[in-house]
């Protein structure tokens, strides 16, 4: 599956997700602040506040994409052979669970009006298999009718299928798409936030993997929120 490919399946997963979190987040800061005019804005007070909606949002899913493992075994046994091959597709989801930001996870630098937001590991959900879709194609009947190969060849697919599977689900292309697309979501739900507040800033999102090294993909907010999402490769960390 090419890039192009996810990111269009990306695109197609965003618009719920995003419209609820942003809306969460507008309802939570315009209601729960009392701020008046851009001069006594504080925006760190206006992330605190936001930061409580969108964990509020809990697990969101920032791509869904779908896969198909083709895998073939083969048993030779009593000079006779057969094979099986089977076509497994799968859905497997992409996401974060905003449950488990924190304060800690924000950080506001004043000389360049930029709040990060560092976010917690992307999760992958399935693969959640299709079988009602899946094919099977046989040959060597007559070792099956006589063994019990039939069966292992069954399972010898299945789990060479669900690991090809999960292989493609880790592959690089669809994690970053995921990512991105995570990112801008969350960026988004901060940076309304502060724009409504008069608060012309900058939000940065990065990810961490579990271990707590900093992965090489990184998003900028622009202040303007219309203006075009900024992807910036390993080498500039935002502030901290």
């Amino acid at each position: 599956m090419d890039r192009e490919r996810l990111k269009s399946l990306a695109i197609r997963s965003l618009p719920g997700a995003a419209a609820g979190l942003l809306l969460g987040v507008l309802l939570t800061v315009l209601l729960g602040t009392s701020v008046t005019t851009p001069a006594a804005a504080d925006p760190r007070r206006i992330a605190d506040a936001a930061l409580i909606s969108v964990r509020e949002q809990g697990r969101i899913t920032s791509l869904v994409a779908r896969y198909a493992a083709i895998v073939t075994s083969r048993e030779s046994r009593l000079g006779l052979e057969a094979r099986k091959t089977l076509i497994l597709p799968a859905v497997v989801r992409y996401g974060i669970d905003l449950r488990r930001l924190r304060r800690e996870h924000l950080a506001w630098d004043e000389a360049t009006r930029t709040l990060s937001v560092v976010l917690p590991p992307l999760e992958i959900s399935g693969p959640d298999i299709a079988m009602d879709e899946a094919r099977e194609y046989s040959e060597g009947g007559v070792l099956m009718a006589l063994t019990g190969a039939e069966a292992e060849l069954d399972e010898a697919n299945r789990q060479a299928a669900e690991r090809d599977l999960m292989r493609q689900a880790r592959a690089s292309a669809p994690l970053n798409v995921a990512r991105e697309a995570a990112m801008r979501i969350v960026a988004r739900g901060f940076a309304l936030p502060l724009r409504a507040a008069g608060i012309e800033a900058s939000v940065s999102v990065r990810f961490t993997d579990p271990a707590g090294a900093d992965l090489a993909v990184h998003l900028d907010r622009p202040a303007r929120i219309e203006d075009p999402v900024e992807d910036r490769r390993a080498g500039a960390r935002p502030p901290s």
